[in-house]
This record gives C-alpha cells, sequence and structure tokens, in this order.
C-alpha cells in the first residue's frame, strides 16, 4: 500500500477557497466528516477533516473528475480511482473503513442516503437469461486470474480459520469440513450443490466423506476447470458438474447445499429456491445455505454491483427466511463468521498485490486498480459490520433426526485443531 499522507498544498484557513474547494468541503460533511484529507491537484488547495489526523489523502487529477464525485460519488469515485484520476496516498483498507464508520454514525441521515442510492442504482434482475449475463460478467474472466490470488483450493468464498495465523489453504479446507460437520454428511449420501465455484466443495464432499454429488453452475470457465479436476483427481464417476441453472434442478437427495450463490439469485427468487430445496431433500433431508448478508435489508455498494457483481444482493436474516417460511423448512442453526471473511480478503489482496504484474500483462491498469478498490473495500465492508456471513442449516418442518447438541461440530473441529 501506499505510504502515510503528508501535509502538502494550501492548508485550511488559508487565503481564499475556491468554489472547487467549497464544494469538496461540503461532500466531506455529508460523508459524516471522516479523517480523511482530499487534494485538489489544480489548485493545490487541500481540504480536511477537522476531527483528527487524516488516515489517507485522496489525492483528485482535475475538475471534471471531482464533477463527478459530487454528482455521484457512490460509483464515480470507484470509476475514478480505476482509471487513476484519483490516488489514495495512505492505507487504501483505512480509507474505506472510516468512510464506512462515518456512513453509520450519521444514523438516519445514512439510511436516508442509502435509500437514496438504492433508487438510483437498482441492481439488475436475475432472470435465466440474466443470471448468465450477470455470471460471465464476473466469473468468466479466466480461470487464470482467479488461480492467481484464490490459491491451491480455487475456494471463492469466505473460509474458516481455526487460528488466526492459519494459512489461506488451511482455512478453506477447515471450511468445507466445518459445512460437513454441520450437514453431518457421510458415505453414501447424495448430495445436490446449487453454485459450485470451480468444483472444490463438490470434490471435496466425494473424496472426504463418500458422497455422490451433483453440482450445478452456470459460469463455462468454472464448468470447464471443474470437470478436469474430477478427472484428474479420479472423481469422475462421483461427482457430476452440470451446466445448468439452479431452477433446472431436479432429483431426490439428502443434502442440499449452497455456498456463495444466494448473492446471486435476487429476493425476488427466494420463494421458488426454497421450493426447490424442499423438493430436493424430501421429508428427512437437510441443507446449508452460506452467503454474505447485511444486518437490515439494503442494496449492494452501487460501485460494485455495477463494475464487479451484476445483480448481486446480500440478504438480512429475515429476507433469508423468504426461502425457508413458504416450504415449511426450519431453522436449525444460524452462524454468523464474518471475521473469517475479512481475513479470508486479506490473504486474497496480499496475494493479488503480489501478482500485480501478471494481472497487467493479462488485463490493464483499469482491472489491476479496480479490482484492488474491491478487494480492500470488501475488507473494510466486513471489519466495520457492513457486511456479514451467514451459514444457515435448515431441514423439513416434521424431521425430528437431529442432533439434541453441536457436538457434532466442535468436538470434530477441537480435534483437528489439535492436529
Amino acid at each position: 500500500m501506499n505510504a502515510a499522507p503528508q501535509p502538502l498544498g494550501r492548508p485550511r484557513g488559508e487565503g481564499r477557497e475556491t468554489l472547487e474547494a467549497r464544494l469538496l468541503r461540503r461532500l466531506l460533511g455529508s460523508l459524516g466528516d471522516p479523517p480523511i484529507e482530499f487534494l485538489l491537484r489544480w489548485t493545490g488547495e487541500r481540504v480536511a477533516s477537522a476531527h483528527g489526523a487524516s488516515v489517507a489523502r485522496v489525492e483528485i487529477a482535475d475538475r471534471a473528475t471531482l464533477i463527478g464525485l459530487l454528482a455521484d460519488p457512490q460509483v464515480r469515485f470507484g470509476d475514478a480511482y480505476g482509471a487513476g484520476r484519483i490516488e489514495v496516498v495512505g492505507d487504501l483498507v483505512e480509507l474505506t473503513k472510516v468512510i464506512y464508520l462515518s456512513a453509520a454514525a450519521q444514523g438516519a441521515e445514512g439510511g436516508v442516503a442509502q435509500r437514496v442510492a438504492g433508487w438510483l442504482h437498482r441492481p439488475r434482475r436475475n432472470t435465466l437469461a440474466g443470471s448468465r449475463r450477470n455470471i460471465h460478467r464476473h466469473y468468466d474472466l479466466g480461470n487464470d486470474f482467479y488461480s492467481l490470488w484464490l490459491g491451491e483450493s480455487m475456494a471463492y468464498t469466505c473460509a474458516y480459520f481455526p487460528s488466526a495465523d492459519a494459512g489461506l489453504d488451511e482455512a478453506q479446507v477447515a471450511k468445507m469440513d466445518h459445512v460437513c460437520r454441520k450437514l453431518r454428511l457421510g458415505p453414501g449420501d447424495r448430495v445436490v450443490e446449487a453454485g459450485c465455484g470451480w468444483g472444490t466443495f463438490a470434490l471435496h464432499m466425494a473424496a472426504r466423506y463418500g458422497a455422490t454429488v451433483r453440482a450445478y453452475n452456470i459460469s463455462k470457465e468454472q464448468i470447464k476447470f471443474a470437470r478436469a479436476r474430477a478427472s484428474e483427481l479420479g472423481l469422475g464417476d462421483r461427482v457430476e458438474f452440470v451446466e445448468d441453472d439452479y431452477r433446472n434442478i431436479t432429483g431426490d437427495y439428502d443434502v442440499f447445499v449452497s455456498i456463495g450463490m444466494l448473492e446471486h439469485v435476487g429476493t425476488e427468487n427466494y420463494e421458488e429456491l426454497g421450493r426447490i430445496a424442499r423438493r430436493s431433500i424430501g421429508a428427512t433431508g437437510r441443507g446449508l445455505i452460506h452467503s454474505i448478508g447485511r444486518n437490515r435489508p439494503a442494496a449492494l455498494h452501487p460501485w460494485i454491483e455495477r463494475r464487479i457483481f451484476p445483480g448481486a444482493y446480500p440478504p438480512s436474516i429475515g429476507q433469508m427466511m423468504q426461502i425457508f417460511e413458504p416450504s415449511d423448512l426450519s431453522v436449525l442453526d444460524v452462524e454468523n463468521i464474518r471475521l473469517h471473511y475479512a481475513l479470508t480478503l486479506r490473504h486474497w489482496l496480499r496475494r493479488y498485490e503480489d501478482a500485480v504484474g501478471t494481472v497487467r500483462e493479462m488485463f490493464d491498469e483499469t482491472l489491476v486498480r479496480t479490482w484492488r478498490l474491491y478487494l480492500a473495500g470488501s475488507i473494510a465492508a466486513f471489519e466495520t459490520g457492513v457486511l456479514q456471513l451467514f451459514q444457515v442449516l435448515f431441514t423439513a418442518e416434521q424431521n425430528n433426526d437431529i442432533p439434541l447438541t453441536r457436538a457434532h461440530v466442535y468436538a470434530a473441529e477441537a480435534v483437528d485443531a489439535q492436529r
């Protein structure tokens, strides 16, 4: 990351401010006056918060960039940063964190701003055709790109760290085992997975737990990779990767599982997803949904929805109940592991920075900067509680074949930690 900011330009209160500086000061106030310093490069003026030392300096290249930022800060900041018209001197994660915390401290006013942003930037809908377009925009950037920073597991979801100093690949395996223990997965279990990424979890369930798995995904690049890995591991007869939408799932299973797909479903499709899960597991099966979420309903940050995750929406627990209630599915357990996602993202960002030269050769400087901002901002969102990470375990309403305690989850975890 860049070095800590040093004072530059004309300090506050020295001479007469330009109109641009006064407008920028108003923008700073609308953000809750976080400890940030702005520098207008073409005038040399700087505008800083009165609330302590700045955690970073935001340098704006020209008047056109400032006008865009004033018109739509939620989208234009990220676009200008990606294009190199905004530079951040200091820690990008800390900059984003203080903005999130300052906005949260505004209370009702922050809520109004959030609702206005929601009206201006409505997420794209996840119809059958729309979902394919949305997924293609993100996941089909290429397997080579993601392999640079996801680690050996190629798991693009929150890991589970048995200790804070655990490695990324260790934590991804621990996450998969954590989920499998919750589901009481065993030999012979028939599993359907809705949204399988590069196939890591499906292969893990088959290789380590003896399950047979049918995994659905609409990303061509991911399905191609997953099938090749299944063949390499000799698991082609135990794991079937289906290039199709979750809405076309058929068959009877013991387990329904979805890791990191719900964000792409859209609340308008939750009831249908619940019907599919209920039909899949029947009267005695069990299921788990692992998803990014929020404490209260709110749209994903509009810049991320536009430039990174088209059509994505992180639900609240209340909204997730729209999956379970209409289909008489009983929620057995809810766990929030958001700090594990913050750790996961910090590992990804370090690996990404190590591979920046290769990313630049594969794409361009704009993509390098855009994804740096996305990863840094995501760390900030989980560390400040703007985003959550929910794992929800469920079964059919009248199923009594459920454990009385969570010992089956954590007793095995304690044994693994001692190894």
